[in-house]
């Protein structure tokens, strides 16, 4: 085996392996009762036993795993076999295990004051993601994994080019908004605040792709 690879795997063990880390630290000073879901105020509104974690924690963690695969080898499963660039592809894959792992940091500290509200990392930690996907979406191919895989930007490589390009500024753009006002807000309002932004991050670039696609067919 390689260095490298065994650097990746130690580095993807390492992220995978934190929230249990966190999580047994803490396990046997948990309620017998935890929450396991929160409303948009933060607020819990489902509870459950604290062995939840566990099978919340294993999950996610085999979510992670087959989504980092995913990405990674993109360039062998993908119809389109356009060759993205591997480094690109590795950058894109420890960025989503980064942040599941942060993600399951937070509903297990979550779990541990009983509600969201005292959480302000959520928000941020989603316009992360979208901040650091902006930064390599204009460098993304056309596939069938990664990006805006809308009909028309897989059939006209001129459009897809366009719509990331745009897609990066907006998603840069909107990530870091949300990342820097969040956690200056209430829960509630800055839940509110971050899906408004996001649903603008996501559907401008699609009305733009289409536009682009209807003026290509004029």
């Amino acid at each position: 085996m390689k260095s490298t690879s065994l650097k990746e795997i130690l580095v993807v063990a390492f992220f995978i392996g934190l929230p249990f880390t966190y999580l047994g630290s803490i396990y046997e000073s948990l309620p017998t009762i935890i929450p396991t879901h929160f409303n948009y105020k933060g607020e819990a509104d489902k509870t459950g036993e604290k062995s939840t974690l566990i099978v919340v924690s294993i999950f996610m963690s085999f979510v992670s795993i087959f989504t980092y695969l995913i990405v990674k080898n993109a360039n062998k499963i993908d119809p389109k076999k356009t060759s993205q660039s591997p480094e690109l592809l590795q950058k894109i894959a420890f960025l989503i295990i980064v942040f599941l792992s942060a993600i399951l940091l937070v509903i297990i500290q979550s779990a541990t004051t009983g509600s969201m509200k005292s959480n302000q990392f959520l928000m941020p930690l989603i316009g992360l993601l979208f901040a650091g996907l902006g930064n390599f979406m204009h460098s993304i191919k056309p596939n069938y994994f990664i990006g805006l895989r809308l009909s028309w930007t897989l059939e006209d490589p001129e459009n897809w080019r366009k719509t990331h390009q745009i897609s990066s500024k907006l998603w840069m753009i909107g990530g870091i908004v949300i990342a820097v006002c969040s956690p200056f807000m209430p829960f509630a309002a800055g839940f509110i605040f971050s899906m408004i932004v996001l649903l603008v991050m996501i559907v401008y670039p699609i009305l733009y792709s289409y536009r682009l696609f209807k003026k290509s067919k004029a």
